[in-house]
């Protein structure tokens, strides 16, 4: 499907302004570039010198390892729901293959319509979330590490799959080392909206693997529940990573 088709799609699910959550549109789609950035820059896919930081301080921004990069995931869960006004729901499960899936039940990931016809989802695994990164006075995990957002997640895994089902449609993208190497995929939508992010760590990350009980009950606004998988891993659009 070529851009101009997947944006009359994308329009045609967005008909009760309800629905579709986005920027304002005064006389029609805006461009990216007049997009607010309250936590990511919507004005750029992804931020290469950022991951390359994130990589080349490896032991800095991996300290935690498997444990504090679920809490990186479930903090954007906890956030969403927030957002909502009412309690949400993330299951973490730990799949026979080694890959984490972490999945909530928020609204998806947001995505918008750009000007030019392109299908833009916040960047949130490629660029830095400007609340946190390396900021001094910034929020700590329940591990009591820092908080640095979600690419200093997928900058440290050889595979990130991120997924999000919305009310408009479900798109799909998978990562390597934080860079995308594939474009942003629309896929069939899920009954329910949500987010899922399934991830590899790199060898290189040491330290705790698994949440404790107290992460489980750490969120406020989060009810975190967690499992082990006896198959291999699929996205919810069947694929296998």
């Amino acid at each position: 499907m070529d851009r101009s088709c997947r944006a009359a799609a994308y329009v045609s699910r967005c008909r009760d302004p309800r629905r579709c959550a986005g920027p304002p549109k005064v006389g029609g789609v805006t461009k990216r570039a007049n997009w607010a950035v309250t936590t990511h820059d919507w004005s750029k896919d992804v931020d290469a010198d950022h991951l390359a930081q994130i990589r080349h301080h490896a032991d800095h921004y991996g300290a935690g390892g498997r444990r504090h990069m679920i809490l990186e995931v479930l903090a954007y869960a906890n956030d969403e729901a927030e957002s909502n006004g009412h309690v949400g729901r993330a299951v973490v499960t730990a799949n026979a293959d080694g890959t984490l899936t972490v999945t909530d039940d928020g609204r998806g990931t947001d995505t918008r319509l750009d000007s030019d016809g392109s299908i833009i989802r916040k960047p949130v695994m490629a660029t830095r979330d400007v609340r946190f990164f390396d900021v001094s006075d910034g929020p700590r995990l329940p591990d009591g590490l820092p908080r640095h957002g979600m690419s200093a997640v997928a900058a440290l895994c050889t595979v990130l799959v991120h997924e999000n089902h919305r009310a408009d449609g479900a798109w799909s993208q998978t990562y390597r080392r934080g860079v995308p190497d594939e474009e942003l995929r629309e896929m069939h939508a899920a009954r329910a909206t949500g987010t899922s992010v399934t991830f590899r760590p790199d060898a290189s990350v040491r330290g705790p693997r698994s949440l404790t009980e107290d992460d489980l009950r750490a969120f406020r606004w989060l009810g975190v529940q967690s499992r082990e998988a006896a198959e291999s891993t699929e996205g919810r659009d069947g694929r296998v990573i």
